[in-house]
């Protein structure tokens, strides 16, 4: 399955279908104005212009209903403000809010390596099961990544960072 497939899974239903009867609803106008327009200028046009002016601002229309619908499952898929994010995408003008979204969107979530739950970017540790998630090299301090044998910056041995590691709960609970 491509990537464009699984992120159109994101688009709720009730997009799609606006953005269909979106479609429908503006060739519906559009192509009765142009079949009953009395302008001359446009009864001189080629066919292929007019079918242009018929379906063309249809298509830009339903891409633009999916493009929110997408905003909005996207954003609630990430754990942010999806309402929020849907009324800026649909109300600040020349799609100007959807290219925000985009720019300042936050990072996806990822499966902790202890419990496999989904925890938001940035953590640096799992609030499920205190999984250290942003491990640091002893030596020098900088981040490193699970697997690593060595650090990438000062040559330190990880050997004790390699997997994830739980700190002890020493609570009385």
């Amino acid at each position: 399955m491509s990537r464009f497939t699984e992120e159109m899974k994101v688009v709720p239903t009730t997009a799609r279908v606006v953005a269909v009867f979106a479609y429908l609803g503006m060739v519906c106008v559009l192509g009765a104005t142009v079949l009953y327009a009395n302008d001359p200028e446009l009864a001189r046009s080629p066919t292929w212009a007019k079918a242009l002016l018929v379906f063309a601002p249809g298509i830009v229309l339903a891409m633009l209903v999916l493009l929110i619908g997408y905003v909005y499952g996207d954003a609630k898929r990430r754990g942010m403000r999806y309402v929020l994010w849907t009324l800026l995408a649909i109300f600040v003008p020349n799609a100007i809010g959807i290219i925000l979204y985009f720019i300042l969107r936050d990072a996806p979530p990822r499966a902790c390596p202890g419990c496999s739950q989904m925890v938001k970017a940035g953590y640096a540790f799992c609030p499920y099961c205190s999984t250290n998630l942003m491990p640091a090299c002893p030596s020098c301090k900088r981040s490193v990544e699970f697997g690593w044998k060595s650090c990438a910056h000062c040559g330190t041995s990880l050997g004790a960072i390699s997997q994830p590691t739980r700190p002890q709960n020493t609570s009385p609970l």
